[in-house]
């Protein structure tokens, strides 16, 4: 009845990766990063008493913010990409496609404009 050949479960060596399942599991691990994230950052602030000034000048804060800024803006274009999943739009495998690429690439693009206006507000 079964073949001996084939596996029992989807196994990494057989299943082929796509977009959306590459996204949702970076949209929850983003979740967790941010989540980590702003509480060790809140947390330095508050008890070391460090200006934000000094930890945005340094290599390491600047760092930081940069990758914060992309991980929120990931997130949140990938919330949205979900929200129009539970409304019912976007189902079809192009669609999923091009709205997983366009995540990407807004996420980046948000965080050079975030960075870009954050360097004129200082």
């Amino acid at each position: 009845m079964s073949d001996k050949n084939n596996p029992l479960s989807p196994h990494l060596q057989v299943y082929k990766w796509h977009i959306s399942s590459l996204l949702s599991i970076s949209h929850r691990i983003v979740g967790i990063i941010n989540f980590i994230f702003i509480i060790l950052i809140s947390s330095i602030l508050i008890f070391l008493g460090t200006d934000i000034q000094i930890f945005s000048k340094s290599l390491i804060g600047k760092f930081l913010i940069v990758s914060l800024c992309w991980s929120f803006s990931f997130q949140i274009l990938n919330e949205i990409r979900h929200l129009a999943w539970d409304m019912g739009y976007g189902f079809d495998l192009k669609i999923s496609r091009i709205t997983g690429i366009l995540t990407i690439i807004g996420s980046f693009v948000l965080t050079i404009l975030f960075y870009l206006i954050g360097i004129n507000l200082f």
